[in-house]
This record gives structure tokens, C-alpha cells and sequence, in this order.
């Protein structure tokens, strides 16, 4: 069921903090039953993977780094943190936005000792979505050392698309060499650039621009880091297929849209609307 928005979960120096450097962390966003709820649903996806499940990681990472999409609708535990927390309340706030989405979630877990990096990129080149009010949210059900956390370059998602590569070997798959403006080096002088990263407990959430740029190493020492993540969509977003296989790929299934239209259906439900 739809619920009308909660105009009150957070201040405007985080939505401002949001708009103009496209990241910003909420703390304590998740109750500690919130928490154990994401916990749970994560544990029930990896004992039962989706078909869109994936290794993001190497056979010989001493690690490993996994991912799964778009289980709302078979997962209750994540069906109820999409429709009953506070998230959905602050991806309205910071979209401004008269109605809110939710496009997929997103189930990511790093074992101990995972090597395996995820390289700067946008998401949205990956995805089938046209437009500028969206927001993404990833939330740690455990503690996430600044050595393993997200990491974002402020203001990024201001730049426009840059070059999407493929994550495993940087292949520019999509696009031709030189038709679209490349990521720019952060790691080789990452003192020049303002990079966002924060240390993260159980109930923290980051929420993001879809073109922000983002990264983040991999998991050293023995603690595990598993993440949810929630892509919310706001009022200008309109169906955008692509000629490349995007992530999720919802391709093989009818969405009943053509290009250009607004996302509704019941995969895209209204989890948020504005009196």
C-alpha cells in the first residue's frame, strides 16, 4: 500500500548536501530491528540466488564478492524495508519529488579477505532509465571500515555520462573509444579530487545520484561486508532501453513501456506519493 510522504525524517542541509555534491549519509536511518530485517533477507538470498545472481570477483580472489537484483517481490524481508522504512520517506526529500518509485534492489556481500575492487563509475550508463530525479540508497548491516566503504566524488553527478567500462577488464563495451568523456584518473591523485567516504555502522545509509561517481576497494582481515541497496525513481523518469545489456537486465521480461515512457507497472511500484 502507498503511503503519503514523511516531509520530516531529514534536514535541509542533507538535502542540500545531496544536490549540490550528489552523496549524503543519514546516520541511524534503519531501527535495529530495520537492520536485523535487511540481515535476514540477505542471508535468504544467498541460501536461494536469483537468476540474477552473479560472482563479481575473480576464481582466484582468496574472497569473494557476490550480487543479486530485483527480489522484492519473492524476498519479504527486503519487500518490507522498500514499503515500511523511512528510506523511501528520504529519497522523496532529497528528490523533491511528487511520487517515488522503487526501480530494484540490489543485494551485495564481500566475503573476508575479498580482493576484488569495485572501479569508479556511474550507474545510470547501466541502466535503462532516462532522467535526473532519481536516488539510489546502500545500507551495511555491518560495520564498514574506511578502508571498505563507498567512496564518491562530490558533484560528479553534475559532469554528465562519462565512459562506462566493463568492471573486470575496463572494455568499452557501449560506446566507442573517445565519444564519451573518460572517468578521470582519482586513484593516481586522490588528493586533488573531494572524495566522500564515510565509516559506516549497522542503520547508516549513503544515498546517491545515479551519476555520481563512486567506488570502492575490497574487504581485507575477516570481517564480512554485506549491503542492500534501493533505486528509487522520481517524477521525470522515463523508460530508456538500451542496445547494451544492462544491470538488472530486465529485458526478457514485457514492461508494457515504450521509449520515453513515464516507469509505472507493477515491477516499478509507487512506494511514496505527496499529498
Amino acid at each position: 500500500m502507498t503511503q503519503t510522504m514523511d516531509r520530516a525524517v531529514i534536514d535541509d542541509a542533507t538535502i542540500t548536501d545531496f544536490r549540490e555534491h550528489g552523496v549524503t549519509i543519514v546516520r541511524g536511518l534503519f531501527t535495529p530491528e530495520q537492520v536485523g530485517l535487511i540481515e535476514r533477507g540477505i542471508e535468504r538470498n544467498l541460501a536461494d540466488p536469483s537468476p540474477m545472481f552473479k560472482v563479481a570477483s575473480r576464481p582466484d580472489d582468496p574472497g569473494k564478492f557476490v550480487e543479486d537484483f530485483c527480489n522484492w517481490q519473492r524476498i519479504e524481508e527486503f519487500r518490507r524495508v522498500a514499503f515500511e522504512s523511512r528510506a523511501a520517506d528520504v529519497a522523496a526529500a532529497l528528490m523533491g519529488s511528487h511520487e517515488v518509485r522503487l526501480y530494484h534492489d540490489h543485494m551485495l556481500v564481500k566475503e573476508p579477505g575479498t580482493k576484488a575492487d569495485t572501479p569508479w563509475h556511474q550507474d545510470q550508463p547501466y541502466y535503462d532509465v532516462e532522467g535526473a530525479n532519481n536516488c539510489s540508497m546502500w545500507a551495511p548491516v555491518d560495520t564498514v571500515a574506511p578502508e571498505s566503504t563507498l567512496e564518491f566524488l562530490a558533484g560528479s553527478h553534475l559532469d554528465g555520462w562519462r565512459m562506462p567500462r566493463t568492471f573486470m577488464d575496463a572494455q568499452a563495451k557501449w560506446f566507442p573509444e573517445g565519444s564519451l568523456t573518460e572517468i578521470p584518473d582519482v586513484e593516481s591523485d586522490r588528493a586533488s579530487f573531494d572524495i566522500r567516504g564515510w565509516v559506516m555502522e549497522p542503520g547508516d545509509a549513503v544515498f546517491f545520484h545515479m551519476l555520481t561517481l563512486h567506488h570502492s576497494y575490497g574487504v581485507p582481515g575477516t570481517r564480512r561486508r554485506r549491503a542492500f541497496s534501493l533505486r528509487f525513481l522520481g517524477d521525470d523518469m522515463t523508460y530508456a532501453p538500451r542496445e547494451w545489456t544492462c544491470s538488472p537486465d530486465f529485458s526478457g521480461r514485457d514492461l508494457g513501456l515504450t521509449a520515453g515512457d513515464p516507469m509505472r507497472g507493477e515491477l516499478f511500484p509507487v512506494l511514496r506519493t505527496r499529498d
